[in-house]
């Protein structure tokens, strides 16, 4: 039988992997710095010895290489945890940001603040990640209700979020189209990456991020109490709406910083809550942990080949995350077939 808590040897397993990921990714890079020469600036900041690399190639790493590692780790951690909670809280294997217009809705809303507010430099408090978060929960909230009043179901909700996904896509290119100077821009930011990261952006989506995923952490056991059903939850002491609201609130939180730094990054809420799955159990108390760290991983390793495959090129990440989710995604629906009628 698979564990419905999650074990310390797995635990570590998982920090490990993401370890390592993290230090290839600072280690290899697009400058051709040397693996070796990095490793040893590395070990030099630590100690306090003398480093090899002049103060231009230093920069590189610590004010480049390395917040754009951070930030990739928290974007993947932020969107696959809010996939796992939104599977949950819907009962659906194919919910995510992106299906149930979270994504769609934080992105309308970013591009709303690029055109109308192009210098946010100078606000007290940056508008990007608060508008995208209001766009993110009016995405889920619209799909939510159109759901409801259509009878509900699997596939209705799906369609309700395909539905209210391609609205507010039309509401972003009209908003495009009323500023054409900042078109390049905001197409740029559709297609994700993490081209501009520094640790300003670490910085900005970490409270955001950490509070969402210490949230979503303790609402692991009540997701699992959600899958037997309302009335088996609310007789064991669980209030299922209040559940559901907080760990939307949460996890479109999540979507939304995440989105406000990286843009559009598909399929890492689907592609990693499904792997902790097959490989560690279905747990909630599983997967929503394992999850955090898979889906920081992922991305990092995604945003490795992205900016490393055709150097000096750089790909847009969602180029890599969706080939790799993709067919993965035809994987999902082959083995929930029967859970989709």
């Amino acid at each position: 039988m698979r564990p419905s808590r999650l074990s310390p040897v797995t635990l570590v397993v998982a920090v490990l992997v993401l370890l390592v990921v993290s230090a290839g990714a600072t280690l290899i890079g697009a400058a051709g710095l040397g693996w070796t020469r990095v490793a040893r600036e590395v070990f030099a900041q630590l100690t306090g010895g003398t480093s090899p690399l002049s103060a231009q190639e230093a920069a590189i790493i610590w004010q480049l290489r390395v917040p754009r590692v951070v930030l990739a780790g928290l974007v993947g951690a932020a969107l696959a945890v809010a996939g796992a909670a939104f599977q949950g809280v819907f009962r659906n294997p194919l919910a995510d940001p992106y299906l149930l217009g979270a994504a769609a809705g934080a992105g309308m809303a970013a591009t709303v603040v690029v055109v109308a507010a192009p210098a946010s430099t100078g606000w007290v408090v940056d508008p990007l990640p608060l508008a995208a978060f209001a766009g993110a929960l009016g995405g889920v909230g619209l799909s939510w209700l159109l759901g409801r009043s259509a009878g509900g179901g699997t596939a209705v909700l799906l369609l309700a979020g395909i539905a209210v996904a391609a609205f507010l896509t039309a509401v972003q290119t009209f908003a495009q189209q009323l500023n054409t100077d900042t078109i390049q821009q905001v197409y740029t930011w559709m297609l994700g990456g993490l081209t501009t990261a520094g640790w300003h952006d670490v910085l900005l989506t970490l409270p955001y991020i950490g509070t969402a995923a210490v949230v979503l952490c303790l609402a692991a056991r009540l997701l699992d109490v959600l899958a037997v059903g309302d009335d088996e939850a609310a007789s064991l002491g669980v209030r299922p709406g209040r559940v559901r609201l907080v760990v939307l609130l949460a996890a479109s939180l999540a979507t939304a910083a995440a989105v406000a730094v990286s843009g559009l990054i598909g399929f890492v809420g689907i592609v990693v809550p499904h792997l902790v799955r097959l490989l560690a159990g279905a747990s909630y108390r599983v997967v929503v942990p394992l999850s955090l760290l898979g889906g920081a991983a992922f991305l990092i390793v995604s945003d490795e080949v992205a900016r490393t495959a055709f150097a000096p090129a750089e790909l847009p990440i969602g180029v890599i995350t969706a080939f790799a989710g993709a067919p993965f995604f035809v994987l999902v629906l082959r083995l929930n077939r029967g859970r989709l009628r």
